[in-house]
């Protein structure tokens, strides 16, 4: 039933605490709305009183709530359903974790086979460069760092501590994640002002791995008043920050620190005159010996580990090694394992927590296990599901990037009619494993059971001689991998598959890590020679084809970039505007005074965690002044018709933010256009920029105009309560929006009778400007120099206390297709507001 236009949402069956969904109420209101497009006429939602959105909410959009899914061509869900909920010729899309045969899972593929459906993994979902485009990693990281400072307040709490800690709770215990973050910059804030005690202090976090799990936990972390210290400079932090009283003293400290480390800072080579290389310690790892326990841990008071680790990996800290620095003083108080990687990196994490009890103490001395606060040993967290803590936020970033795959699975009736990164992603078609991934029954059918690295240390394959081997190439597309699995079954060996990442286009490779095993090492010896057979390139329908043995590349593995990332922005003129812009931009990252305002930012919107500014202004002078005093930024001149500098300029940032006049907008727009970097701007969209947006989009580049306050703020607010009002049925029969700035009326003393931050002269010059508007059904228009007449201002009766009157703003008809209300609004007018009777103004 792919392609019949009608999709169904599952009540989550599998964890009580899972509320996340695939698709939020708005997401559905859109499709159904744009239908002819999308291809969705129909959503059918299971009911489920736990969801983050209740039922009535879909209801409200037009979704229909019915246990009775049988009439849809698409189902989706989150985390995988239970069996019966398994419906025969359905198409599923869930994180269904089959790909790559883990035992666990095999009774749900089983299921999915028998009853013909077809199966798409959002996990095999990727864009061109390979990366997942359907995750929840940074909502991990952010979720497992606030529950973990709450449990650290109650475990320094036991230890005879009162901290600023203690008054935060759980993720899932706040109603946002603004809320929560809100929380942490309260917390914040009393570390800032009143302190913490000086002997659990420098108090320094660890975190491991700098991808999206680190980064959702830092993000968190930031709105502490902090500082992030190398590593290699942890041993003088802790050495300054020692009480020369022998720990006896009262003072506080005022502050945290951040530390990020990566491979290159917890392994060194075997042989000192080598220098870590990140590649050959993937393809190699045995060349290498861990360092962590000797160079990170002993100054660590919080480890918040974020970084994916395979068997062949050194671990970070064995059970021995955390013994020993516990007997040596180690000043460890716990560690937040976001990866969840039980029984891997952290030897001793041998259990999974819950968000009910998201800590255990481990008490090294004795190697034992507790279920409270007291007591000696560390505490440990290892939660597995902290997205669906921020399960609202969580589920609106999801079904964003899902919704734009919808129209896709819903209407097409084809697998050959899918896009490729879709396609790629259906691992079960019609009852049948496809190509890709046919390979599964026979990694089934080996005798060596295949295990999860996720969930317990691979176990070697049981033959006296063994060998770890990688295969890269085209494994899957042109069925290398069944080759090379022929060669080891002929040969009379096993294999174990440790890792297998399938590539998600055409021009990607796959590769997969096997133990091969054998019980006499000339027929191991055998395997290998063959599979180095495979070593060549060939011609197979006119595509060369390759596999590698014995290289390893791991594309899931946090990429290392070092503890400081810093993004630049080039801000274009030096107004009255671009003060506050900059100081807003520079904030980021630093201390608490900018932080409540960073805190409704999105991790993704700030990828790196410093940005540096750039001020450009025809005159030095002028730039000079918006930067003075601010940290990370820059003046420099620059005149945009200097084509040379401009493209200078705009080719060494990640940013442009224009706060010129709109004339220049289409100039800068081509040059951001050339060199692939985005553009905001504040302006109206005029015909110039217009013209730009289909070469804009060719180029991935996003051109974001009118993203001020008018225009800007006034479109989103408008049309939040036009969608609401149509999903409800109704329909808007006056649209009227006000903008401007009233003083006290005794200071209203400028005969443009309102106040403004922007440029006076743009002012004067907006209001020479022709406009138009519809009031009563009927079109008025209005001459330029006729704007500020009588007969031309709009009386305002909504404010007895005052006599507003409101001038027209230039076009408003324009907005009666945008917003979508063109036929059914009798009045649509757009103004200005200013108090009446004032002296009108005379252009001379």
């Amino acid at each position: 039933m792919l392609g019949n236009g009608v999709i169904g949402i599952l009540s989550e069956s599998t964890n009580k605490w899972e509320r996340r969904v695939p698709l939020a109420p708005a997401h559905c209101a859109r499709l159904l709305r744009g239908s002819e497009k999308t291809g969705v006429a129909r959503i059918i939602v299971q009911p489920s009183t736990k969801r983050i959105h209740h039922d009535a909410q879909y209801e409200d959009v037009g979704c229909e709530i019915s246990e009775d899914l049988s009439e849809c061509g698409l189902i989706l869900g989150i985390k995988q359903p239970k069996l019966e909920m398994i419906l025969p010729d359905k198409t599923y899309a869930f994180f269904s974790h089959t790909h790559k045969a883990q035992k666990e899972n095999m009774p749900l593929l089983d299921k999915i086979l028998v009853e013909r459906a077809t199966l798409f993994d959002y996990e095999l979902i990727t864009g061109d460069n390979g990366k997942r485009l359907l995750a929840f990693g940074k909502f991990a990281g952010r979720a497992g760092i606030i529950d973990f400072l709450c449990g650290l307040g109650q475990r320094f709490l036991s230890l005879g501590y009162s901290t600023p800690f203690l008054s935060l709770g759980q993720s899932y215990m706040y109603s946002s994640l603004a809320a929560a973050k809100a929380a942490v910059i309260s917390v914040g804030e009393e570390i800032a002002t009143m302190g913490l005690p000086s002997r659990i202090c420098p108090l320094v976090f660890v975190f491991t791995g700098a991808g999206n799990v680190s980064q959702g936990a830092r993000e968190i972390f930031n709105l502490l008043p902090h500082t992030f210290v190398h590593p290699s400079k942890l041993p003088d932090l802790y050495e300054m920050a020692r009480d020369p009283q022998g720990g006896k003293s009262s003072k506080r400290v005022f502050q945290v620190y951040g530390c990020v480390v990566t491979s290159q800072d917890i392994v060194v080579h075997n042989d000192p005159s080598k220098s870590f290389d990140k590649a050959d310690y993937y393809a190699h790892p045995e060349n290498y010996r861990p360092v962590f326990h000797e160079k990170i841990a002993p100054f660590a008071s919080v480890i918040v580990n974020c970084m994916y680790w395979e068997q062949r990996f050194p671990r970070l800290l064995t059970t021995t090694q955390l013994q020993d620095l516990i007997k040596k003083g180690c000043p460890l108080v716990g560690l937040s394992d976001i990866s969840c990687d039980v029984g891997g990196s952290l030897e001793f994490v041998q259990q999974t927590t819950s968000i009910d009890s998201p800590f255990i103490r481990y008490d090294p001395h004795d190697n034992s296990y507790h279920h409270d606060m007291d007591g000696s040993g560390i505490i440990c967290s290892a939660v597995e599901i902290l997205p669906t803590e921020f399960a609202r936020e969580a589920s609106q970033h999801f079904g964003d990037i899902l919704s734009k795959f919808i129209g896709h699975l819903a209407s097409s009736t084809s697998l050959d009619k899918l896009p490729s990164h879709l396609k790629r992603a259906c691992i079960v078609h019609a009852g049948a494993l496809t190509p890709l991934f046919e390979y599964i029954p026979r990694m089934r059918n080996s005798d060596i059971e295949v295990s999860s690295p996720t969930l317990r240390p691979l176990q070697p394959a049981k033959m006296k001689y063994t060998k770890m081997i990688s295969l890269s190439g085209h494994l899957f597309d042109q069925f290398l991998i069944n080759e090379a699995l022929d060669i080891i079954e002929a040969a009379g060996g096993s294999f174990h598959l440790v890792k297998c990442h399938v590539g998600q286009s055409t021009s990607d490779t796959s590769y997969s890590e096997l133990e091969i095993g054998a019980d006499d090492k000339a027929v191991l010896d055998k395997i290998i020679d063959s599979l180095n057979s495979l070593d060549k390139p060939r011609d197979r329908k006119n595509n060369t084809i390759s596999l590698t043995i014995g290289k390893f590349n791991d594309n899931d593995i946090d990429e290392e970039n070092g503890t400081r990332g810093e993004a630049v922005v080039l801000i274009l003129g030096a107004g009255r505007v671009c003060r506050p812009a900059a100081e807003f931009l520079t904030s980021i990252g630093r201390g608490s005074s900018k932080k409540l305002l960073n805190s409704y930012m999105t991790e993704d919107m700030k990828e790196k965690t410093y940005i540096h500014v750039i001020v450009a202004s025809l005159f030095l002078k002028d730039a000079e002044e918006i930067t003075e005093g601010l940290p990370n930024a820059t003046a420099v001149q620059l005149d945009i018709t200097n084509e040379e500098k401009l493209h200078h300029y705009i080719s060494q940032v990640d940013v442009v933010i224009s706060l010129l006049p709109p004339s220049c907008h289409s100039t800068i727009a081509s040059a951001c256009i050339q060199f692939r970097k985005h553009l905001v701007t504040a302006s109206y969209v005029d015909d110039s920029m217009s013209k730009l947006d289909e070469l804009a989009k060719g180029s991935g580049v996003t051109i974001l105009c009118e993203m001020g306050l008018d225009p800007g703020i006034d479109h989103m607010m408008a049309m939040k309560m036009i969608d609401e009002a149509h999903v409800r049925g109704g329909k808007i029969n006056s649209f009227t929006s006000y903008c401007g700035g009233l003083p006290s009326p005794d200071a209203a003393n400028n005969t443009l009778a309102y106040k403004f931050s922007w440029s006076p002269v743009g002012a004067i010059r907006a209001g020479r400007n022709p406009a138009v508007y519809k009031f009563n059904g009927e079109i008025v228009h209005v001459d330029g120099d006729k704007l500020y007449d009588s007969a031309s201002k709009i009386r305002i009766p909504y404010f007895p206390a005052f006599a507003l009157e409101c001038l027209p703003n230039r076009n408003s008809l324009i907005y009666g297709d945008l917003y979508g209300i063109g036929k059914e609004a009798s009045v649509i007018f757009r103004g200005t507001l200013r108090y009446e009777g004032n002296v009108s103004f005379s252009f001379t």
